[in-house]
């Protein structure tokens, strides 16, 4: 005998079938709609890509699949991709904000000609800048240090000019820095240890450091081992190709001056400032450079001076002077130091120390003196071509005689990760603890993919990166190691200044403005990451310039990593695909859906009068 059927079991079925397919008509509804909307552009890209597999080396064994050049017509089918053809062989060292023949035209005085001065929109280049003949990818730390290949800076006057101090040596086919100074011929380790009896180099206390008129560098390189970090700058070519050797061996550098513009560096940033025979005239000006250093160094940092006029009873016969000028020049040093209430912690030998105050509670006097104008505190960190003063930057408040104006810091490697001063206090709009803790959350995610992206991340082979929007510093943090280092750049068009933020944390940067050329020499980094930052400069000024900058500044064979907008990073690989740059889309971390993506390239091996060899 038949079963008679369940009705209610029919009921059943009907309204599932019934769910089902109103669930997809939504689906395929919303799915339409996104489409149309135009983020679907690149998810076929990704997909593609994926599908093939993004996780490999990007250098040397990545091959990138033909059909890639056909993606790019997704911008416009009728458009043609404009090539860029290499720059003559004498810019090989261009650095457009800091070109010799154009800075000559301007004057002399206070070193306003060796400032920036960049070339007019007419007066840019618009070809790649080319390696000079013979050009090897520098030698991995350690070694570095020690050695660079001649055949990346070709040039030997620093060997004869500063024989005797041991600056630089040629050996063959390598320049050898044997690690002396001009003020430490017999080594910057020596010369380290005799600042760390009077300041805490050893303990995490001291990270971050300022060296003005670095040289080659040696004092920043040997930092290293004890795991402090310098920015180091020098004018271009005072001394021949210095700040281009200092980046040759892996030291953080730029060209710099201090002049008539404020620093690029925000205020309280460093925990020690360095000269050693610099040649600046700190009491020149009424004591505008030791102010302008006053207001980068942090409460209760150091300031190191060692050379000239220091002990000038005992050396001005050497230093070919007259003693009553050396006098003069220290009286007005102490004069300033007095000032901006710096405490003499030791003098011996020819090196002098200063520790700033941790607050002012102990400066009061000073406000009563008619030498001691103060700056307004909220210009404290506007710099950018903006002129400096002779004005004392003023202390943040505080609510007792032992606190640390702007916060106590956490000694290093603590600090790295802890809720900087700035962020705690409330300083920066927008920015919590909690939002400060969930992007480094973030970063530790998206470091993670890159790795898997380019295993050779974190093996050595960069050493030199950039940050080009560093944001709160998250990526620098979630990649920091002993093999590398991160140059943060703070855009000077972005919505929040955190620059102040980076330091805070241990880590270094620059205040940069992206429609210029960068302050550095051709061929300074092995890596470059880009977050948002084409949408950030998006109708400020011309991708295309930006994008030769990056070409500009990064080494053959070097790797970019962008992070952005599918839309943007389509306009960003069409671009590229003149620039003898081999390119690569991936997909988001969290999958195809999610509307940003990365763009990977890797710049070709060329030089003056090669042949192009690209990444396989």
């Amino acid at each position: 005998m038949a079963l008679k059927p369940n009705s209610a079991d029919g009921r059943t079925r009907s309204w599932v079938q019934i769910f089902i397919v109103f669930g997809l008509c939504c689906f395929f509804y919303i799915l339409g709609a996104w489409q149309r909307s135009g983020f679907g552009k690149g998810d076929s890209i990704a997909l593609e890509i994926t599908k093939h597999g993004a996780d490999c080396a990007i250098i040397p064994s990545l091959n990138f699949e033909t059909h890639h050049a056909g993606e790019v017509g997704n911008v416009g089918e009728s458009e043609k991709i404009k090539s860029f053809q290499p720059c003559p062989p004498r810019y090989v060292d261009y650095t457009p904000c800091q070109d010799q023949k154009r800075a000559m035209t301007f004057p002399r005085d206070n070193m306003i000609y060796r400032e920036r001065h960049c070339p007019r929109e007419e007066e840019k280049l618009h070809c790649l800048v080319p390696a000079p003949k013979g050009y090897v990818t520098p030698f991995p730390w350690p070694k570095s240090r020690d050695y660079v290949p001649y055949a990346n800076a070709p040039y030997k006057a620093l060997t004869v000019e500063k024989a005797i101090q041991n600056w630089i040596q040629y050996e063959g086919n390598v320049f050898r820095f044997p690690g002396g100074g001009t003020q430490f011929p017999q080594g910057a380790d020596k010369y380290i240890d005799q600042l760390a009896a009077v300041i805490p180099i050893t303990n995490g206390t001291v990270r971050t450091a300022l060296d003005t008129g670095c040289g080659v560098a040696s004092w920043g390189a040997y930092l290293w081992s004890r795991n402090v970090l310098a920015m180091s700058f020098a004018p271009r070519d005072s001394h021949e190709a210095q700040v281009q050797f200092a980046l040759e061996r892996g030291v953080p550098a730029v060209i710099g001056v201090l002049g008539t513009i404020k620093m690029p560096y925000p205020s309280r940033a460093f925990d020690m400032a360095h000269c050693s025979r610099c040649l600046i005239p700190w009491g020149a000006n009424d004591g505008m450079y030791l102010k302008e250093v006053d207001r980068v160094l942090r409460p209760g940092g150091y300031w190191v001076l060692s050379g000239p006029p220091i002990n000038w009873r005992n050396n001005y016969k050497a230093w070919q002077r007259p003693k009553e000028e050396l006098e003069e020049e220290q009286q007005k040093i102490e004069d300033v130091a007095k000032l901006l209430c710096w405490e003499k912690k030791h003098e011996k030998g020819e090196i002098a120390i200063w520790q700033k105050r941790v607050n002012d509670e102990s400066c009061r006097g000073r406000e009563d003196d008619s030498q001691a104008k103060f700056c307004k505190a909220e210009e404290a960190n506007d710099v950018w071509y903006k002129k400096m003063d002779v004005c004392v930057t003023p202390y943040p408040d505080v609510s007792s005689s032992s606190e640390v104006a702007g916060g106590e810091l956490k000694p290093f490697p603590e600090r790295l990760f802890a809720a900087p001063p700035r962020i705690a206090s409330g300083s920066v709009p927008g920015v919590s603890v909690e939002t400060y803790e969930e992007d480094n959350n973030i970063w530790k995610k998206h470091v993670n993919a890159y790795k898997k992206i380019n295993r050779l991340i974190d093996s050595g082979r960069y050493r030199n990166i950039l940050d080009m929007n560093a944001g709160l510093g998250g990526f620098a943090a979630a990649l920091n190691s002993p093999k590398l280092w991160v140059m943060n750049v703070m855009p000077t068009i972005a919505e929040k200044d955190t620059l102040g933020v980076i330091y805070e944390r241990g880590l270094i940067g620059i205040y940069h403005d992206w429609c210029e050329a960068f302050s550095t020499y051709p061929r300074t980094y092995d890596l470059i990451h880009a977050h948002g930052l084409f949408s950030l400069y998006k109708d400020k000024c011309n991708l295309e310039d930006i994008l030769l900058e990056m070409d500009r500044i990064l080494r053959p064979e070097g790797a970019v990593i962008f992070r952005d907008e599918v839309d943007v990073l389509i306009k960003v690989k069409k671009i590229t695909a003149g620039m003898r740059w081999d390119t690569k889309m991936v997909d988001h971390e969290d999958g195809p859906l999610v509307p940003e993506k990365v763009l990977v390239a890797v710049k070709q091996y060329w030089t003056v009068g090669g042949n192009t060899t690209s990444a396989q």
